[in-house]
């Protein structure tokens, strides 16, 4: 008799996942002298774990301590410094007991989606959005609400879009800087969208985990406009720290208990060694900041090299590290467009399938956290795909 599945079954792939494997495996078995894979399909910083972060690893390590569990929304030293944080970038005031250390900002959506919604729930996202947004939503039993965004509306949601669902959501996911278009709101936007929801009692999921990684355009937090607001934010993306998956949440008061009692049932607490880091890392602004000075670099590398390679129509990248290129002219399947691309020239990119169902057919992700010299290779290997494509005059 076959036996059992659960709903798990039902969650499409993380496909940038599958792209990375089938990156690494092409990798495993290139030929001596073979141009090497390069990486522009994982939002992972090519920078490291900072320097002071280091150091205070080091220190922790010659120490007594057993570095055993803590507290299960974290170490008070370091939800402390976090207040301070906030209080440096955003001007306001958030109390340390109200902020949740979390597994990575990817144990802090299910601890999210748990403590603010029943089955059955609907939620929505902007399209394109992060997959495990969706995947998550479908995995717990609620139901996302898609809201189709472009190019033309800077690939946002607006509270206009939410006025015309036919049925009110039960909350509202919210990305800025987005992954993957790396569009953000503008503040008065962003408060537009927190008073609605405020008014019409949908629970405001922001995720803020690119804050830090922004060019020219004023970043904002959901926390300076609604006290009922959830906020998720990682050290992974500009601090550098993703293998070491430590983030943040910042809740509601009468959320803590809830978040709390969750928390120590799934995870216990957050690795011990990696809040130690994630506290000294932010003594690091310095050499933060010069990376994030080397990702505006790739940026400009990255987008006049694909206008140069005949990629006309992007999203604007004002945030994170992504470019989501429209790739209508030179392909109708973006997953056989990148499987091309990584067969044929080496360069891993995501299809933009794994972010919109509906319209990602039209799109690729490409991710300029790498090496500048790899954004550099990428470029000229584009470039002369392209030039190989046009007809002989």
């Amino acid at each position: 008799m076959p036996l059992k599945t659960g709903a798990g079954r039902r969650v499409p792939p993380f496909r940038v996942m599958d792209v990375i494997f089938a990156a690494n495996e092409r990798a495993a078995n290139l030929p001596p002298g073979a141009p090497k894979i390069l990486h522009l399909e994982v939002g992972q910083p090519g920078t490291g774990l900072p320097l002071g972060a280091k150091r205070a690893v080091e220190a922790a390590l010659q120490t007594d301590d057993v570095l055993g569990y803590t507290d299960a929304l974290g170490r008070p030293s370091l939800k402390a410094r976090i207040a301070r944080h906030i209080a440096d970038w955003y001007g306001i005031e958030v109390p340390p007991a109200r902020i949740a250390v979390t597994v990575g900002a990817s144990a802090g959506f299910p601890l999210a989606f748990l403590s603010s919604f029943e089955v059955g729930d609907s939620v929505a996202l902007a399209a394109p959005y992060y997959p495990p947004y969706y995947n998550i939503l479908l995995a717990l039993g609620l139901r996302p609400v898609v809201l189709p965004c472009g190019i033309e509306t800077g690939f946002q949601p607006s509270v206009e879009m939410l006025e015309t669902l036919p049925q009110k959501p039960n909350g509202l996911i919210l990305a800025s800087p987005a992954n993957p278009t790396g569009s953000m709101l503008t503040p008065a936007a962003l408060e537009a969208l927190c008073r609605y929801c405020d008014d019409a009692g949908i629970r405001l999921i922001s995720d803020e985990i690119y804050h830090g990684l922004t060019y020219g355009k004023t970043q904002a937090s959901a926390a300076q406009f609604s006290s009922n607001a959830i906020v998720i934010n990682s050290f992974s993306k500009y601090f550098s720290m993703t293998g070491w998956r430590i983030g943040w949440m910042v809740l509601p008061e009468e959320m803590v208990r809830v978040t709390e009692r969750l928390a120590q049932n799934m995870f216990i607490c957050p690795p011990h060694i990696a809040q130690i880091a994630a506290e000294a890392a932010f003594g690091c602004r310095d050499e933060l900041e010069a990376n994030r000075d080397t990702y505006a670099s790739a940026r400009d590398i990255l987008m006049n090299g694909l206008h140069a390679a005949g990629f006309s129509v992007f999203s604007p990248p004002d945030g994170a590290f992504y470019i989501y290129a429209d790739i209508s002219d030179q392909a109708e399947d973006s997953a056989a467009f990148c499987a091309q691309l990584l067969a044929r020239h080496h360069i891993a990119a995501t299809p933009g399938l794994d972010f919109d169902a509906e319209r990602g057919d039209r799109f690729v992700r490409f991710s300029y956290c790498a090496a500048l010299a790899d954004i550099e290779d990428a470029v000229a290997r584009l470039k002369s795909a392209h030039m190989s494509r046009l007809p002989s005059i």
